[in-house]
């Protein structure tokens, strides 16, 4: 009984800092992503290059390279399935929001989205794709 009460007292304890940074949901955050996945599925990638930074932008110096890398690192993004926005935490200057992307297999991706307000419109910054399990957003 003792034990129970102990990991019944643990499972209500508040979760660690890195869950108190969880921030609501910001629609025009998912709008920014959801509206490059679209533009990457129907291959448009000249659309897709201005939801990406400034910085991304400089880095490819062209939407013709940024799209070819995109296809070949990202194939689920490239042609995304359902998309799910699981969770937005604060790093640092930057928000990160948790995206769950269905390939066209039905194979589940877990990818995190830096994303930066440039002149009060949000961009993409980078794009991690998680392996492996992970816990929360």
């Amino acid at each position: 009984m003792r034990m129970f009460l102990i990991t019944v007292m643990f499972m209500l304890m508040p979760l660690g800092a890195a869950a108190q940074e969880r921030l609501p949901a910001n629609p025009e955050i998912e709008s920014t992503i959801q509206s490059q996945l679209d533009a990457f599925s129907t291959g448009n990638v000249f659309t897709a290059w201005t939801f990406a930074s400034p910085t991304i932008q400089q880095m490819f110096q062209h939407p013709m390279y940024f799209g070819a890398m995109v296809e070949r690192g990202y194939p689920m993004v490239w042609q995304p399935g359902e998309t799910t926005f699981l969770g937005l935490r604060e790093e640092g200057d930057r928000l990160v929001q948790r995206v769950q992307i269905l390939d066209p297999a039905g194979g589940a991706h877990v990818l995190d989205y830096e994303m930066v307000q440039i002149d009060g419109r949000w961009r993409i910054a980078g794009v991690t794709v998680l392996r492996g399990q992970y816990l929360g957003a």
